[in-house]
């Protein structure tokens, strides 16, 4: 049973939210709340798997949500992973949320499935981007990375084939789609990535999609590799 927490001021949201997730067998709202300062505690106390919080709030928002629900240090185990709610594509709020630690986003108007999926895939691991938003993170960063990402001689490090999966990561894959893609067990894909955030020192999916334009192994312009 996957355990979830939501976070959003406006009271038609988040139960909307909260409904739509109660009538799947495998999800389990513990908790919908108003802002982001009780949230911290509840959390804490609850110890859901997923967080879905607004990036726009009074008081305190989701980022800093975010980075406190991370970050906190009276929490006892791993912490929950963040899905953030943003009703726009892509904008400072969102890299500085990916920053706190979020693991994905969803825009306000995604169909009710893709949020479904999005919570199961978060829960299961994964990183979650709706499309408009890969797309878009793809598009910034291939036009101004960061200087202190690894360059094109640290990708020696990586094998053939983990440069492949960091390929499809670039495009915006999930690792279910990546698997999909090669062929592969989905413990094959996460040890590969698991290798690849290692081996260059990266945090997350979205500074994977970074180094992968700034060392050259992919072009704005490339298309998907075919599958195997």
């Amino acid at each position: 049973m996957i355990r979830v927490v939501v976070v959003d001021d406006e009271r038609i949201v988040r139960s909307g939210i909260a409904l739509l997730l109660s009538g799947e067998d495998d999800i389990e709202v513990v908790a919908d709340l108003d802002g982001g300062v009780k949230a911290v505690e509840v959390v804490r106390l609850r110890r859901p798997d997923v967080v879905i919080a607004d990036v726009r709030m009074p008081g305190m928002d989701g980022v800093e949500l975010t980075r406190r629900i991370v970050e906190d240090p009276h929490r006892t185990g791993n912490p929950p992973k963040v899905l953030v709610l943003t009703t726009f594509h892509v904008d400072e709020a969102v890299y500085a949320a990916l920053r706190a630690g979020a693991t994905g986003f969803v825009l306000k108007d995604a169909a009710p499935t893709e949020l479904v999926a999005a919570v199961r895939a978060v829960a299961a691991g994964e990183a979650w981007l709706d499309p408009a938003v890969a797309r878009q993170l793809i598009d910034e960063f291939a036009s101004h990375t960061p200087a202190d990402l690894p360059g094109p001689s640290e990708l020696q490090a990586l094998t053939a084939r983990e440069r492949e999966v960091l390929v499809l990561i670039a495009h915006g894959l999930s690792n279910a789609e990546i698997s999909d893609h090669l062929v592969v067990g989905e413990g094959t894909t996460k040890t590969h990535v698991n290798r690849i955030f290692n081996k260059l020192g990266l945090r997350d999916r979205a500074q994977a999609v970074a180094m992968a334009y700034k060392s050259g192994l992919l072009r704005p312009e490339d298309p998907l590799p075919a599958k195997r």
